[in-house]
């Protein structure tokens, strides 16, 4: 019986994980669950699951689960431990009593938490690719050095890792990440000025939070993927590609020496990749529909359009300018993002303030994850300072929503 943390219980992939436990209780206890500030869900999840241990990111949402446990009828003598804050996050993802971490927080939030279960040895279950994007450096040294495996949840990484296991690190030539294109693969690059937020969060395949479907529209999120799968599978920027793949079946391929070139392909269906994580290395029935091979179907791929969406193309750069500069471009973008959001700033504009911050923030090589989080503060500071200039708003100063 494997007991489980859960960073993100109540995000997308923490509510598949918790169906995935659901359907297989012989195999997986809930140890500890860790939420922001959806209370209403955690008190459901707490009163379905019964963990040890649960978690809120602030104490007045603490008080609030309180009454919501209480209006619940639940027992005291059943609550789990209640805590809040960062360094409850840590506790939860480290205690003795953890077999394996899902790591599904949005941004940096769940960045120190999921460093600290890798440099205790936890099994860890990635779905926050900003750990990679921002620290990869750090959290791979660390799985090095603890001995632990990083299973990648993302879908197109959980494809890639089981593409890998055909060959030999060595038989590689490429690996190939593919992208839905977003809603604006076919909108005129003369046309994206005017695109509105309300356009860009209309994705044509999945649906997630609003900053990563907004980087999905960019290919931001694509760019930060390519950073994640050199951190975790040991490539240089040169040898991942990304394809446009609007029906979205095929995940990731990897091309072999021998001109073999392995696909990994599944529905759209996050409970496959997250029970994969689970199981690895063994594999066992999963919720998920199967591909009728009885339909015709017919799957389509052409490059990416790099002047169109300029950011994919500074994903690489900053990748390959190594150091404090992949951590620069994930704050600046979700400062971006969230002026674009506000009707601050236009379309392009988020590209703009991410290629400017990266201009005048410095590249550093942070050693620890304060230095980590103090490189993030900063490249806030100077992409919000950017987005006030372009737009003349007071308004891109206000704390920045969660996606």
């Amino acid at each position: 019986m494997k007991n489980l943390t859960l960073l993100g219980s109540t995000g997308s992939i923490g509510v598949s994980t918790l169906d995935v436990v659901r359907r297989h209780r012989e195999s997986y206890r809930v140890h500890a669950l860790v939420a922001g500030a959806n209370t209403e869900l955690l008190a459901t999840q707490i009163g379905e699951f019964r963990p040890d241990i649960a978690v809120v990111a602030a104490e007045e949402g603490r008080d609030e689960l309180l009454r919501r446990l209480e209006a619940a009828g639940i027992a005291r003598s059943e609550w789990p431990e209640l805590l809040w804050g960062p360094e409850a996050r840590v506790r939860a993802a480290t205690d003795g009593e953890t077999d394996f971490v899902l790591s599904a927080i949005v941004g940096v939030a769940g960045l120190e938490a999921t460093y600290e279960a890798v440099r205790r040895g936890k099994r860890v279950g990635l779905a926050n690719k900003e750990v990679m994007v921002a620290s990869g450096k750090l959290v791979t040294e660390a799985a090095k050095e603890s001995g632990t495996e990083i299973i990648p949840v993302d879908s197109e990484h959980n494809g890639a890792h089981q593409c890998l296991r055909a060959g030999s690190r060595g038989e590689v030539v490429r690996l190939i990440l593919t992208a839905s294109g977003g809603p604006f693969r076919e909108t005129p690059r003369e046309a994206l000025s005017n695109v509105t937020p309300e356009q860009a969060l209309q994705h044509p395949t999945w649906k997630m939070g609003r900053r990563i479907t907004i980087d999905s529209a960019t290919l931001m999120n694509k760019g930060f993927e390519v950073i994640e799968a050199c951190w975790l599978f040991g490539l240089s920027g040169s040898e991942v590609d990304v394809v446009i793949h609007p029906q979205s079946s095929v995940h990731a391929m990897v091309e072999y020496v021998d001109g073999s070139v392995i696909a990994q392909i599944s529905a759209t269906d996050m409970r496959m990749p997250i029970q994969y994580a689970l199981t690895y290395p063994e594999r066992d029935a999963a919720p998920v529909p199967r591909l009728d091979w009885d339909q015709a179907r017919s799957w389509t791929f052409f490059p990416p359009d790099f002047e169109k969406f300029p950011l994919l193309r500074l994903a690489y750069q900053a990748h390959e300018a190594g150091g404090s500069a992949t951590c620069t471009l994930n704050a600046a973008d979700e400062v971006a993002v969230e002026a674009f959001l506000n009707g601050e700033i236009s379309f392009p504009a988020i590209a703009a303030v991410v290629g400017e911050t990266l201009q005048k923030v410095p590249v550093r090589q942070p050693g620890t994850v304060g230095d980590v989080m103090e490189i993030d503060g900063e490249s806030r500071r100077v992409a919000r300072g950017l987005a006030r200039k372009l737009t003349g708003s007071p308004r891109a100063d206000v704390p920045l929503a969660k996606a």
